[in-house]
């Protein structure tokens, strides 16, 4: 058995990070336990992890984690109604950190005015100060001092490290002053009044400094907590779609109505109107428009009846409908969806790398630098009072939450809108590959056109009865699966009952071969019948040419050494085919439109649809070998396709698109999904993709920039901590609101084209 084969994957919650120190921190914990592969994602709160049961067990992989001072929960634990207490357990944090911060607010208010306004002092009104202050650092603070503790007693240091360092110093700063210094006799300034007086007396104190920073660094952390809520709202609202019982139909042809937990496929469900379907399955009763714009983002419900395939979620706009259940549980679509959503959530891009490095050494370095500040300043005699506050104001300025959180956040959003919009991104390297692509290749059956053959015409050689060929070739398709095959089949077997077939075989990309009734038959492309010396006569030849100038597929069919007809099999293009190019083209994307079929018909196609170069007459497998010349040429290539010979090419492309409504091994090789099937999705999700690669990019910068350029502010003595507490605790928020903008991606939709 391969490696691949007997490797894990899972997915734990992880309680108790705080910043992405703590994240980085776990990962390389996790990664150096013998053959796993693991990733914490700060923003979810998440570890992704992959293992090889036979080194490590699950019980490992908690006790590394608890190694470095944080829980993980095993997804057994948290499954379905785990999701429920996940919430329930956010909802607790965010209304403890809510309660911290009204009571710090009204607390430390009167403090920082006491500070800032003379006319409000009195005697010994520090005191009152310090009674005010000291419960806002010791109780609303309390859960950095926690944290701080943890993490040192596992000899490591975080974000809470900083604002536990600092808070306490200046508040413990204060006491002393306070107690030991004479600092609250009667007319003693306070720190703000002394922000830049580097000769001032070192009994000042900084109760307003302690209590503001740790109001200030709350709310932030509060409207972060918020703030990445509703970036992962999308991926839950995704979750909770699905229908929560369902009315089964007893043998008897009775309903009852049971959790829809216990639905097994092969059940019969009944859907009515205004009810959600509720799971995958085929309709066998009714006929009704069904509205799937929750999981392909179109919003113009698509009309079912008995044969055709529902989607669990998917909304019964119209008449009764019983379905027979085809999937269930987590081999649905919208199962499907949701994973491939959370693998892309969970995962790192390529940009991040920088980011990780960074954060990894941050904080021990910024209580380095704050040391030598503090060392500086002191020997540089400028006072006590002012080094303190300069240490002071590089420990809270310091901030590598925005760096941490600048990368997971926008995937959060983006991968979230794309769900919503019938986009799904595979993971976050993806992103890159979208910026890079100029070209992009688009498979003509199933994705330019609506793959939906039909026989158009019949064209038969002098002499030939046009019933008789179609029953004899008709019964020789039927054995085929082939779209066209499927298509000629149908006609046929509409017609009257058809004869078996013997001997059949399939010439990939070309036709088929058998016996029916003795005759041994060929059916495909013209060119397989000049391999067997069979020549169209002149009538067939026409026949050919004129389904072909009209963008048709011409079928040949032979026996006993000769041509006896041409059937004229149409494909429809798609009507929002011609829009979709247009847009590939305004995002820069050279098309090429691929194809098994001829020349002429290729080049109806292309130019009804607005695209200049064509490949033609290519067999399936030679897709992926058209991809690679193509990059042999220089060119970045994206590749749209929707079958099972698609997906070699998909899979060597630089960028993989795969319609969603075709086979699961073409979706099984993509980088991207659309779900609708609408061509014009693909010009959204590379827009998209894009969207958010560039949010990526600027919330780094920003993270980046900030730091680079306020903790040399704070060392030089120009940044009082009041204000770094202020400034640190917007920086995350920033990040996050940054990535919350993708939630209002558009995808651009002109009115629905009318088929001609």
């Amino acid at each position: 058995m391969s490696a691949e084969a007997t490797t894990q994957r899972l997915e734990m919650p992880i309680e108790g990070m705080t910043c992405a120190s703590c994240a980085n921190r776990i990962e390389r914990q996790l990664n150096k336990l013998d053959g796993v592969e693991a990733t914490v994602n700060y923003a979810t709160e998440k570890a992704a992890v992959e293992f090889d049961p036979a080194h490590v067990d699950t019980q490992d992989l908690l006790g590394a984690v608890a190694a470095t001072g944080y829980n993980a929960v095993l997804p057994h634990a948290s499954g379905a109604a785990g999701a429920t207490s996940a919430e329930v357990e956010d909802d607790h944090h965010l209304a403890t950190l809510r309660h911290r911060l009204l009571g710090a607010a009204v607390l430390s208010t009167p403090v920082l005015l006491l500070a800032m306004l003379p006319a409000l002092q009195f005697d010994y009104w520090q005191w009152l100060s310090l009674q005010l202050a000291t419960p806002v650092v010791l109780w609303a603070g309390w859960p950095f001092h926690r944290a701080a503790w943890q993490n040192l007693r596992h000899g490591t240091a975080t974000m809470d490290t900083l604002i536990s360092v600092g808070t306490l110093a200046a508040w413990g700063w204060s006491v002393v002053a306070l107690f030991l210094l004479g600092a609250g006799t009667p007319g003693m300034r306070m720190g703000m009044d002394l922000v830049l007086d580097r000769g001032a007396s070192v009994e000042h104190i900084y109760l307003e400094a302690a209590g503001v920073v740790t109001t200030l660094i709350l709310a932030g952390r509060y409207f972060e907590a918020r703030a990445k809520r509703r970036a992962g709202a999308a991926l839950t609202a995704l979750l909770e779609l699905g229908a929560k019982d369902v009315a089964v139909l007893d043998a008897d042809g009775r309903e009852r109505r049971i959790p829809v937990e216990q639905l097994e496929a092969g059940d019969r469900f009944v859907v009515r109107p205004g009810e959600k379907v509720a799971t995958d399955g085929i309709v066998e009763e009714g006929a009704s428009a069904v509205d799937q714009s929750l999981l392909t983002g179109e919003s113009v419900p698509v009309e079912k009846q008995p044969g055709d395939e529902v989607v669990g979620a998917s909304v019964n706009a119209g008449g009764r409908l019983v379905v027979g259940a085809t999937k269930v549980g987590s081999d649905t679509a919208l199962a499907q969806i949701a994973r491939l959503v959370t693998d892309a959530q969970t995962g790192k891009a390529p940009v991040q790398r920088l980011a990780d490095r960074v954060s990894g050494v941050f904080v021990p370095v910024v209580i380095v630098l704050a040391t030598v500040t503090l060392g500086f300043w002191l020997g540089g005699g400028s006072g006590a009072a002012f080094a303190f506050s300069a240490a002071v104001a590089v420990l809270i300025i310091a901030c590598p939450c925005a760096l941490g959180l600048a990368t997971p956040t926008a995937l959060l959003v983006g991968t979230g809108r794309g769900a919503q919009l019938g986009i799904l991104i595979k993971g976050p390297e993806v992103l890159e590959s979208t910026h890079r692509v100029d070209t992009v290749v688009l498979d003509k059956t199933g994705t330019v056109t609506t793959g939906e053959m039909t026989l158009a015409g019949v064209a038969v050689a002098d002499g030939v009865d046009r019933g008789e060929v179609l029953r004899v070739v008709g019964a020789l398709e039927h054995a085929s699966e082939h779209p066209i095959a499927r298509a000629i089949a149908r006609a046929a077997s509409a017609e009257g009952e058809l004869p078996p077939v013997e001997r059949f075989t399939n010439r990939e990309g070309l036709g088929v071969e058998g016996v029916v009734e003795g005759r041994t038959l060929v059916v495909g492309r013209p060119s397989l019948l000049t391999e067997r010396s069979v020549h169209l006569p002149i009538e067939l030849e026409e026949a050919r040419r004129e389904a072909e100038s009209r963008g048709q597929t011409a079928i040949a069919a032979a026996w006993d050494g000769q041509a006896r007809g041409i059937f004229v099999v149409a494909d429809a293009v798609k009507p929002t085919s011609a829009e979709a190019v247009r847009r590939l083209k305004a995002l820069g994307l050279r098309p090429v439109l691929l194809t098994g079929d001829t020349e002429e018909t290729a080049g109806t196609v292309a130019a009804q649809v607005g695209i200049d170069e064509v490949i033609a007459e290519v067999l399936p497998a030679q897709k992926a070998e058209v991809v690679r010349r193509l990059q042999a040429e220089g060119r970045v290539v994206a590749m749209v396709g929707d079958g099972v010979n698609d997906a070699p090419a998909l899979a060597q492309a630089d960028l993989g698109l795969a319609i969603g409504t075709g086979t699961d091994v073409a979706i099984e090789a993509s980088d991207l999904t659309l779900v609708s099937g609408d061509l014009r999705a693909a010009a959204d999700a590379i827009r998209l993709s894009r969207r958010t690669l560039s949010t990526i990019r600027g919330n780094l910068f920003w993270a980046f920039a900030y730091n680079v350029t306020l903790v040399p502010v704070a060392m030089l003595g120009f940044m009082n901590p009041l204000f770094a507490g202020a400034a640190m605790a917007l920086s995350s928020v920033f990040v996050v609101s940054n990535s919350l903008r993708l939630r209002s991606f558009r995808a651009e939709r002109a009115e629905e084209p009318v088929p001609a």
